[in-house]
């Protein structure tokens, strides 16, 4: 891999309202994903419930979880149907996997995956310690 990590970032629609105004779901997503592509959590997911500005009255959730390879957040807009997830990682994982996951959970038909490369000036001999001690 001559890239830090791999940041695979997703917005989706056309889901389930009531997945997207869930807190008990967003956290359990967060708090599962990780052990499902092979990252290690290092604490437990923080959600937070809000009201943002384009809001008719639907409180939207916004969670992060803290990997020892980086981070998983989740941004939800119920009222907007919108959801934006992404899952950035210095260790390599299956995209595929964590997007079925998380496009599944919240029951999004519309979906735009991006996956970037991050980091391709990063020194390699510190990226390959880093892999080394995950």
């Amino acid at each position: 891999m001559s890239e830090f990590g791999v940041h695979v970032t997703i917005d989706a629609s056309d889901c389930d309202k009531s997945k997207l105004a869930s807190y008990s779901l967003v956290y359990d997503v967060l708090n599962n994903l990780p052990a499902r592509i092979g990252m290690t959590k290092m604490t437990l997911p923080y959600v937070a419930k809000w009201l943002d500005k384009f809001s008719d009255g639907t409180e939207g959730m916004s969670g992060f979880v803290m990997i020892a390879e980086s981070h998983i957040s989740i941004h939800t807009f119920p009222d907007q149907d919108y959801i934006f997830m992404d899952v950035f990682s210095c260790r390599n994982f299956d995209t595929k996997k964590a997007v079925q996951y998380l496009v599944n959970a919240f029951g999004a038909k519309k979906f735009d995956v991006k996956v970037h490369k991050r980091g391709l000036s990063f020194p390699p001999k510190i990226h390959k310690q880093l892999i080394m001690m995950h």
